[in-house]
């Protein structure tokens, strides 16, 4: 690994880089409104107001049926009709805090903590507007399930809140009690995902989505102080993830086979090298990790990287929808590049779209500050 002097540096060259840009977007988030799920209410959903719902996005109303029912699949064409309210609050709430963090963190002052912490204890913690730590009805099919294991990738955003709150320690708004409540709401919602059906089944899925339910379990762990947990996806990480998903010349093949192969192989990277960052040890150091054949992570961005540089070269179809958006500034290129020493993968971060406009991308894009996470 880079030594925290490397971080450091890193860090800082990013807030000279980004200094204006961190400020400009945490000035709007101090003008934002603060948004709950239960601002929303969803007619589709089983569940209350509490509760977050969503729908999958590939789902559409059944052609020959009077009612639509039940939904059918059409692979990579989102339904711009589907229930989107609650994702895209929770979006804003991680995107806004993360903001405000930053520039917390750049400049100490309490304003920006202030208007942070608000936004997580009105979103976690208070006993109206609060969301129950669990996707009961993420991803929901009308007409055939009211919500699936597949929901949990719904919650990849929010992996941007515990390093936000780590930002803001120290501040006074930050009191204990809401520390201690944001922990026990996170250490909740990771029991859930480890326990319940659904995240058994999303862990056990064989493309990105397995990959990002290990960021989640992996973030929420290290937040939560579950060494147990940070050790057992740090062993997943090795036997199930890289085995099962990394072909042998580091593609990720059950990527390249859907409707959207450049922008879902872009995404499988970019998580997969979130969890080198967040695993790696100086004892365990998995941005080395390799599998006898050679398999690991240094692999795979040997394979993408150069149709990153060269959007051109790529050798299969374009993405069926949002393809022009493509390359955007991922944190996995600046996180490989400081895992792996490779100061083209950090120039190349640096050289992307910070702020996509395409909402697909964005959504796609799991780390709004990664200042946060150096």
């Amino acid at each position: 690994m880079h030594s925290s002097h490397g971080f450091r540096d890193i860090r800082n060259r990013l807030i000279d880089l980004d200094r204006s840009w961190i400020l400009r977007r945490a000035e709007q988030a101090l003008r934002s409104e603060i948004r709950h799920i239960t601002d929303e209410q969803a007619d589709k959903s089983e569940g209350g107001p509490h509760d977050y719902y969503s729908n999958g996005d590939y789902w559409w109303p059944h052609p020959d049926t009077p009612d639509g029912l039940p939904y059918v699949k059409r692979d990579g064409e989102s339904n711009p009709n589907n229930f989107s309210a609650h994702r895209l609050i929770l979006r804003d709430m991680r995107t806004n805090t993360a903001h405000l963090a930053a520039a917390y963190a750049v400049t100490k002052e309490s304003k920006y903590a202030e208007r942070a912490v608000r936004w997580l204890k009105e979103f976690f913690l208070d006993e109206d507007t609060r969301m129950n730590p669990h996707l009961l009805y993420a991803q929901a099919i009308p007409g055939i399930c009211p919500g699936r294991g597949i929901g949990i990738i719904d919650t990849l955003h929010l992996i941007d809140i515990p390093q936000a709150i780590l930002a803001l320690q120290g501040s006074a708004p930050l009191a204990e009690e809401i520390l201690s409540g944001l922990q026990r709401w996170f250490a909740d919602y990771l029991c859930w995902m480890t326990t319940h059906p659904y995240g058994l089944e999303e862990r056990n899925t064989d493309n990105n989505h397995s990959i990002c339910w290990h960021v989640q379990a992996s973030v929420f762990a290290g937040f939560t102080g579950n060494e147990e947990m940070l050790a057992y996806c740090r062993d997943r990480y090795k036997r199930i993830l890289l085995p099962g998903q990394m072909e042998h010349d580091g593609s990720f093949p059950r990527e390249l086979a859907r409707t959207k192969p450049y922008g879902y192989s872009i995404f499988a990277l970019d998580n997969m090298a979130t969890l080198c960052h967040i695993l790696s040890t100086p004892s365990d150091n998995l941005w080395n990790y390799e599998l006898p054949d050679g398999r690991g992570i240094r692999k795979g961005f040997a394979y993408l990287f150069p149709y990153l540089v060269d959007k051109g070269r790529w050798p299969y179809p374009p993405d069926i929808e949002h393809d022009e958006g493509w390359p955007a500034r991922i944190s996995g290129l600046l996180f490989a590049g400081l895992g792996l020493g490779k100061a083209e993968y950090i120039s190349l971060f640096e050289s992307l779209e910070r702020d996509p406009e395409d909402k697909e991308i964005r959504r796609n894009i799991a780390i709004r500050q990664p200042i946060l996470w150096l």
